[in-house]
């Protein structure tokens, strides 16, 4: 298989795995599958994580990820 096959399918199964966050999230049934908003809500994030309570947001979402993906 060629270089360019390997990335590209590493690169859609990053892309799946990342939508499959997003559903088990609840977003998506929350949301009624409006990708402007759900779009609207990611840039909202990484404001957050840009700003001065970045670190505080990275934390205590992680930590709410982390115990999550614990209970699955």
């Amino acid at each position: 298989m060629r270089t360019w096959q390997v990335e590209r399918r590493k690169r859609t199964r990053h892309l799946i795995e990342l939508g499959g966050l997003v559903i088990k999230s609840g977003i998506v049934g929350l949301t009624g599958d409006d990708r402007a908003m759900i779009l609207g809500a990611l840039l909202w994030m990484a404001d957050r994580l840009k700003s001065d309570q970045g670190e505080r947001a990275r934390a205590l979402w992680a930590a709410k990820g982390t115990h999550a993906l614990e209970k699955d």
